[in-house]
Formats: structure tokens, C-alpha cells, sequence
């Protein structure tokens, strides 16, 4: 009879062995000051920050997607990290938090230490953006239960806001102005639908470079989902509401932070979508309706900030190199987004 280990059954622990000692190296490196215990642990340890009043503990959890896919296709994995870390701290944002740690969840058929390597960097360089720690994770290798090449991508975020400082959308009021800030493309919403149009629809490769792009289609889908921590962060006080808009678009996310007696009235005017958009529109004739809600349509972030003070905040962004987007305003009326040509 064969004697069997679990190596033949598909679980190679000497490559997790090596995958996990550089995973130890590229999460020591997002480290702050709060990280009590080394990777390795049964648990991460992190200390509350001394200056903390009455903090708060904002969690969120995410995953990347179906843009793990152009991962797979491209052989690029050092992004999608830094996709995931940027989009849950966008996630915390918007109540005013800031992140203290992050974890992540990798799941894959066969170890891979070279691909598990990337998947990591990019992880860290988006906690070290961000200045929150990697504190910890899991890696899980399950033979069969994915197909060759293939792997999940998840993680988990937690910050910290001052009880008197949570933002709740409480404060927005009628003739509030709405401001945008522009995304870097798709960020990690919609790919379902991109990826059935380009690839099976218009037949494109990621390789297939577009002049209105300038730039391949997979350069074009993987481009990184945008942190906007930096250029809000000194106005987080100041701000009556924020919206990241993620999947369901402007009209699935901007409501959720409307008091009751609000709506948001949005110009579609008053910005011109990336031409990823219209070319995914045009290849599929995809209704109007079906682009607002499924994709973010060039604006990542909707701030919303009392009207005396819009012009001072839009003056801050431009000088944090921003180019914001004066979409609308707050009406009264029950909550929903009003679009106006």
C-alpha cells in the first residue's frame, strides 16, 4: 500500500514555510508603532493610541473580486494588494476613521512563494501609504479547490475615530454642495461586466493597446484603486459627508449617507467619464442606467461640505493635486440622487 503525506494530497508545507518567511519581512516593513508582536502569532497585538480620548473602532472587510482575474491573465500580482488596502481604507474613511491595522485573508490550490511574495508587497506598500500595519493574516493552500494559477484575495481593516468626531451624514443639510473626487479608473467594481465586454464581446487581449486609452486594456483595468485618505484627512472635521463609490455606483452609495428628509441632485454634465466608460458603453450599447449603477464613471470619492465653506476645500484639494468635481447639491426630499443632464 502507498503511504501517503500531505504533500501527495496536494499541500506542500515547506513552500508555505518559505512563502510565510518573506510575508514576515514585507508586513515588518508597514509596522508602526502600536504593533505589540511579530507575525507568527496565533493573533497580531496592537496598542490603542495614548493620545485617544474616547476612540471609536471602525471594521471592514473586503475582497478584490473578479479583477483578480487580469491578475491571473497578466501574471501581475503586486497591485491588487494595494487595490484591497486602498478601497477598506476608503471604507473607514467616510465615517473619519483612520487605520490603525489591516489583515488579510489569501486562499489558493497550490502554494506559489513567488506569487504569495507580490500578493504581500502589494499589500504592505498600501499600509505603508496609509500608515497602518500589517499586522497579520492567513495564507491557505486547499489543493482542488481552485483552478491552477488561480487565488482569493480578502482582508479586513480597523481604524479608529473619536466618538465626537464620527461622521454620520447627521449634519448634511439642503444647499449642501457635493464635490467629487476622480477615480483611477474601474478601481474594483464592474469587472464583470468590462471583462465580458472587452474580452468576450469586442475579443480584445490585455495586451491590446487602444489608442483613446494610451495604453493596453490590462494596464487600463488594472490601474490601482485610489486611497483617499491624504487629501481629506485635514478636512475630516470639517466635512458633513462622505460616499465611496464602490459597486452600485453615485446612485447605490451616495443615498446611504442621506438623512431621511435629503436627496443629492447630481449634474452629469458637470464631468466627462474617462474614455474606459464610453468605450465599455459603446461595445455593449449598455444603458445609462446600467453604466451609473455599475460603474464608478471617473468619480471615486463624493465629499459633502456646507456651501460657504465649498470654495476653501476645493482650494485645499487643488493644492494636494487634486482636480475635484463640483457634481451638485443637496436638496430637500426623500432620500435618493436626482441626475440632471
Amino acid at each position: 500500500m502507498p503511504r501517503h503525506t500531505y504533500a501527495s494530497a496536494g499541500v506542500s508545507i515547506e513552500a508555505a514555510e518559505r512563502a510565510k518567511a518573506r510575508i514576515k519581512r514585507l508586513a515588518r516593513a508597514s509596522f508602526t508603532p502600536g504593533v505589540l508582536a511579530e507575525i507568527g502569532g496565533f493573533g497580531g497585538l496592537f496598542q490603542l493610541p495614548k493620545a485617544a480620548r474616547h476612540p471609536v473602532l471602525v471594521a471592514s472587510m473586503d475582497g478584490v473580486g473578479t479583477k483578480l482575474k487580469l491578475a491571473f491573465e497578466t501574471g501581475i500580482h503586486d497591485t491588487v494588494g494595494r487595490d484591497l488596502v486602498n478601497h477598506c481604507v476608503n471604507d473607514i474613511l467616510v465615517q473619519g476613521a483612520r487605520p490603525l491595522f489591516f489583515l488579510d485573508y489569501i486562499a489558493l490550490g497550490k502554494m506559489n512563494p513567488a506569487t504569495v511574495a507580490d500578493l504581500v508587497a502589494g499589500l504592505s506598500r498600501g499600509c505603508r501609504e496609509n500608515g497602518c500595519a500589517l499586522l497579520g493574516g492567513e495564507t491557505a493552500e486547499m489543493p482542488g479547490f481552485y483552478a491552477a494559477g488561480e487565488y482569493d484575495l480578502a482582508g479586513c481593516i480597523v481604524g479608529t475615530v473619536e466618538r465626537k468626531d464620527v461622521i454620520t451624514g447627521a449634519a448634511i443639510r439642503p444647499g449642501d454642495v457635493l464635490i467629487g473626487l476622480r477615480s483611477a479608473g474601474l478601481h474594483t467594481n464592474g469587472y464583470a461586466l468590462a471583462r465580458k465586454l472587452l474580452f468576450e464581446t469586442a475579443k480584445y487581449k490585455p495586451s491590446t493597446r487602444l489608442r483613446e486609452l494610451g495604453m493596453s486594456v490590462g494596464e487600463a483595468l488594472l490601474a490601482e484603486h485610489r486611497s483617499y485618505l491624504r487629501p481629506l484627512e485635514p478636512w475630516l472635521d470639517r466635512l458633513h459627508g462622505l460616499a465611496h463609490i464602490t459597486g452600485g455606483g453615485i446612485p447605490g452609495n451616495l443615498p446611504r449617507i442621506l438623512p431621511a428628509n435629503c436627496a443629492a441632485e447630481v449634474q452629469l454634465s458637470s464631468w466627462t467619464p474617462p474614455p474606459l466608460f464610453s468605450i465599455l458603453q459603446g461595445i455593449g450599447d449598455v444603458p445609462d442606467d446600467d453604466m451609473l449603477r455599475t460603474f464608478n464613471l471617473g468619480i471615486g470619492m463624493i465629499c459633502v461640505v456646507a456651501a460657504a465653506q465649498a470654495p476653501s476645500f476645493e482650494r485645499h484639494l487643488k493644492r494636494q493635486g487634486e482636480d475635484p468635481v463640483r457634481l451638485g447639491r443637496v436638496i430637500a426630499g426623500r432620500r435618493r440622487v436626482v441626475f440632471q443632464g
